[in-house]
């Protein structure tokens, strides 16, 4: 049952609440599978001065990790040293992730408070975060507890592919067409003799 509204903090919009309801978001199969399936995303973080700071990230697909419908989780690995965004982290939490899924023009956006934990202490969480062959050069992660999502209209996304995806959808079904009509020439050829 609908028991008034509440401001989504995104969108400013105002949204259904269900009585008894939790006040934050929470991640659905759609938001999760969503998430998984990213190989990057940006993150803005405020500074001290107040003015936002974004940084992309990027990674093997499901390098950000959904720990829970309300927590998500990425290692982070030794950088540029300037730990611009770990700073930010420990004046004001507060973060805002931006998904994007450029071929089928689709766009994610994340509000949460962000944590940072010396990955030292942490070796079952960077065993879980990290690729086996990063591991090491894993120095932090950051934990993001979920306050609010919002998921954005297609209109005006360009789509984009990676190599990965254009070989899948064009080059690998072309390959595998010229061997087949080399096999049939073949054939021919040999029934010609």
């Amino acid at each position: 049952m609908l028991s008034g509204r509440r401001r989504n903090i995104i969108t400013g919009h105002a949204q259904p609440r269900r009585e008894g309801g939790p006040e934050l978001d929470t991640l659905t199969e759609d938001e999760i599978g969503f998430i998984q399936a990213r190989d990057s995303f940006y993150m803005a973080t405020v500074s001290e001065s107040g003015w936002p700071y974004l940084q992309h990230r990027g990674g093997n697909p499901g390098f950000l990790h959904v720990l829970g419908p309300q927590q998500l989780a990425f290692a982070d690995y030794k950088g540029n040293r300037q730990l611009l965004s770990t700073g930010n982290v420990a004046g004001d939490n507060r973060v805002a992730l931006f998904l994007m899924d450029y071929p089928h023009r689709t766009r994610l956006k994340i509000l949460g408070h962000a944590r940072v934990e010396d990955a030292r202490g942490h070796a079952g969480l960077v065993a879980q975060l990290a690729e086996p062959e990063m591991q090491r050069n894993v120095e932090r992660l950051f934990f993001i507890d979920l306050v609010s999502f919002d998921w954005n209209c297609p209109q005006h996304i360009t789509p984009r592919y990676t190599v990965e995806e254009i070989k899948e959808a064009i080059v690998n079904p072309l390959q595998q067409r010229i061997v087949e009509l080399e096999a049939e020439l073949d054939r021919l050829r040999k029934e010609a003799k």
